[in-house]
């Protein structure tokens, strides 16, 4: 027999151990938080913690002190860094330096805010009341800094007494011109 019964302390962990199929179940389950931990739903939360989304929003650029574009977007949130703005079901109103009013509508678009580029993606139509023209195309990208509108795909102009099909569009907004490219074909 042990003599000293502060040897028989070192059983204690043994048992334990040995023991450890049948308590560590129970204790496991007890110790678990309700709902368990979901590792997508987690992600998803801290991303909803970093980003916003918002319904209705209007987005107002200016040049010299004028307003020229005035954007409105059904539903607005952060991309991939919060200078990335997303945006859907977009109507965007431009007026020139002249006064002529452009109306630019698309369903998806994203707003650069460091580098002023806007783009539209979706059913983009481009209508200007005034002369009558409208034009259709599904990518339309807008440089605020350089005043330009630049569509890399195909593009249809259609006037009141003309339809112009081109492969690129660039649209100088500052000198009113315009660059037409890739394959044009012209009906009158």
């Amino acid at each position: 027999m042990i003599k000293n019964p502060r040897n028989l302390l070192w059983l204690f962990p043994l048992l334990l151990l040995v023991g450890s199929p049948l308590w560590l179940p129970p204790f496991s389950r007890f110790i678990k938080p309700p709902g368990g931990y979901d590792e997508v739903a987690a992600r998803v939360a801290a991303e909803q913690t970093r980003h916003f989304v918002l319904d209705s929003i209007i987005i107002s650029l200016a040049t010299g002190g004028r307003k020229t574009w005035s954007i409105l977007a059904d539903r607005a949130f952060t991309g991939r860094t919060d200078r990335d703005i997303g945006m859907e079901n977009i109507t965007a109103d431009y007026v020139s330096e002249s006064g002529e009013k452009t109306i630019i509508t698309s369903r998806k678009g994203t707003y650069r805010v460091d580098k002023r580029h806007m783009t539209l993606t979706e059913d983009v139509v481009i209508r200007k009341p005034e002369k009558r023209q409208e034009m259709y195309t599904e990518i339309l990208h807008y440089y605020d800094a350089d005043k330009m509108v630049i569509s890399p795909v195909d593009v249809m102009i259609r006037g009141e007494n003309f339809t112009i099909f081109g492969g690129r569009l660039d649209y100088d907004l500052s000198t009113d011109a315009y660059e037409i490219g890739n394959h044009v074909l012209c009906k009158f």
